[in-house]
């Protein structure tokens, strides 16, 4: 009977979640808008991975570049966490924590995937772009 009342439970949540994964632009409760922050950020953090990636084997070469690449997105994970954990700071506790911080999450991943998409569009000779052009 457990075995049943748990199924049962995860079939709610699963058809639950379905739905509100179709209505991100109508969530009114905060379970959705939560749902959908999460998975904005999802999203962003995955494109961002694809973004990384792209610089990363440009630089296969570029050991020392690799390096410091490595290092710059190390430290940029430590500071989005921190100021995610910052300005979320006044909603903790609360019922919006989790869609304050997602939402903080997926705005900063975006700013840094589109700073690293730029370095994706160096021209030859720009001495501010680490990145070499293809």
């Amino acid at each position: 009977m457990r075995i049943l009342t748990g199924l049962l439970c995860a079939l709610a949540l699963t058809a639950n979640l379905a739905h509100a994964q179709a209505n991100c632009a109508d969530a009114t409760d905060q379970a959705a808008m939560t749902a959908c922050a999460d998975r904005a950020y999802k999203k962003s953090d995955a494109e961002l991975n694809r973004t990384y990636q792209a610089v990363t084997a440009r630089l296969r070469d570029a050991k020392p570049l690799a390096e410091k690449l490595v290092n710059a997105q190390r430290t940029w994970i430590a500071y989005r966490d921190a100021e995610c954990n910052f300005s979320s700071a006044n909603a903790e506790g609360g019922s919006a924590y989790s869609m304050v911080v997602a939402t903080c999450l997926d705005d900063l991943t975006r700013i840094r995937n589109e700073t690293l998409k730029g370095y994706l569009s160096c021209e030859e000779g720009d001495l501010a772009c680490p990145v070499p052009a293809k």
